[in-house]
């Protein structure tokens, strides 16, 4: 499949302007669709892991709400895209290495 067929491709200009007002974004593609997705900011992962401490699918709700800045809606409504995406999510969510050192 190529690009351009798609559900919910950005144009090259969309893409820029979400690099220029969010710094990285990432693209999830499942089945034909796409969806856009920026990092989580503090507010964000705090929601999502709060209420995936009882519900683990909550999480990848969340995080989905929150960061998915275009595309296909399909990706949010429909469980199968959804379980799909769900499980790339959490690529989105990487930390940098921290140094501790005892002095």
């Amino acid at each position: 499949m190529k690009s351009a067929e798609l559900i919910g491709q950005a144009t090259p200009e969309q893409i820029e302007q979400w690099k220029a007002k969010h710094g990285k974004i990432w693209h999830i593609k499942v089945d034909g669709h796409i969806g856009y997705f920026k990092k989580p900011d503090r507010r964000t992962m705090s929601a999502a892991s709060t209420m995936g401490l009882k519900d683990p699918v909550k999480f990848n709700e969340q995080i989905m709400l929150n960061c998915q800045i275009g595309g296909s809606d399909e990706l949010q409504k429909n469980d199968e895209l959804f379980f799909a995406a769900g499980n790339v999510l959490g690529e989105l969510v990487q930390f940098k290495q921290a140094e501790i050192k005892n002095l």
